[in-house]
């Protein structure tokens, strides 16, 4: 229950600690109650479990919750089950997938479906500077800020007022040195800074296609054919995993035309998810989701120190299926 809180903040970021229990300890130093059951099972299959393997489990997680969310259980139980296997990822995420829409099908709930790995793959594929796609590439996962970002490389939007200023006047001669990072580091942010104020704007015609791409929702079936017709050069790779994807669900059962497909569904959950993600939501807006999920094959990288394995899994909220049953 009580997790290293270095590990998930480097994951999750600080934003972590709006949500999570952090307190020290004088030995362990900063601690967290457990937010989610991924990274620790992730951690303990990369320190010596088998391959391939699948998981099992369920517990309780801790999440802190603000006003809007008064009427959510801070401390709840969490069910899972994770793949990790080398073979044919796109059918583990069918596989995943499958299991919990057999497992919820007598509550009639939502299910939808993204890829995260689609949103990638776009973002490497523009022309511009590698900075540029590397802070895009970060903030998928914050969409406001992602499209804040993608509106300035374009030059739709200006460089903020400090920016302009330290780039045109730089530091004063013989002014002090103040702050914690030493001249050697400001001066590598400001050739960055400056290397990407020289840097041509992404065209108007890029943009537009991104925004397409981030707004696309449709029936799952016709998913591979919208994407296409967007006309970015990077995305075939990504679209033909999800019609592979796609074609391992129907073999199990799936009707890929009654599951939506949204591109940008994931973007505000956890942002250790690098490819396919799902949620399966009950009618009432108010309720969190039943059960989510999706593909981390970089968390297994990060955790394994260089090491990585393909994996996907979910969890499901056992207390509310339980409502959901007890209200039907």
């Amino acid at each position: 229950i009580l997790q290293p809180a270095g590990t998930l903040l480097d994951l999750y970021g600080e934003d972590i600690r709006a949500r999570a229990y952090v307190t020290a300890d004088p030995v362990h130093g900063e601690m967290m109650l457990r937010p989610d059951f991924t990274v620790p099972v992730v951690e303990a299959h990369m320190a010596g479990g088998a391959e391939p393997a699948r998981y099992c489990y369920m517990g309780e997680v801790f999440r802190r919750q603000d006003h809007r969310g008064a009427a959510r259980a801070n401390e709840y139980l969490q069910a899972g089950y994770e793949v990790f296997d080398r073979e044919d990822p796109e059918a583990a995420d069918a596989e995943v997938f499958a299991l919990f829409a057999r497992l919820l099908a007598h509550l009639r709930l939502t299910s939808t479906i993204g890829d995260i790995g689609i949103l990638r793959a776009a973002v490497e594929g523009i022309d511009t500077i590698a900075p540029r796609k590397a802070a895009l590439a970060r903030h998928i996962w914050r969409p406001r800020r992602f499209h804040g970002l993608l509106q300035r490389y374009a030059g739709i939007t200006p460089v903020p007022g400090g920016r302009a200023a330290l780039l045109s006047a730089g530091a004063p001669e013989g002014a002090p040195w103040i702050g914690l990072r030493s001249p050697e580091e400001m001066a590598a942010r400001i050739a960055v800074l400056r290397a990407d104020a020289a840097a041509a704007p992404i065209p108007a015609e890029v943009v537009a296609q991104l925004d397409a791409l981030f707004a696309l929702s449709c029936p799952a079936e016709e998913a591979p054919a919208r994407l296409s017709a967007l006309g970015l050069a990077s995305l075939p790779p990504a679209i033909a995993r999800l019609e592979r994807r796609l074609a391992a669900m129907a073999a199990r059962g799936i009707d890929t035309s009654a599951l939506r497909f949204e591109a940008s569904h994931g973007r505000t959950t956890m942002e250790y998810y690098d490819g396919f993600v799902f949620t399966f939501t009950a009618a009432d807006p108010a309720l969190p989701p039943v059960a989510s999920g999706g593909r981390y094959d970089a968390l297994t990288r990060f955790l394994g120190q260089g090491r990585e394995i393909p994996a996907v899994g979910g969890v499901i909220r056992p207390g509310l299926v339980a409502d959901l049953e007890a209200q039907a």
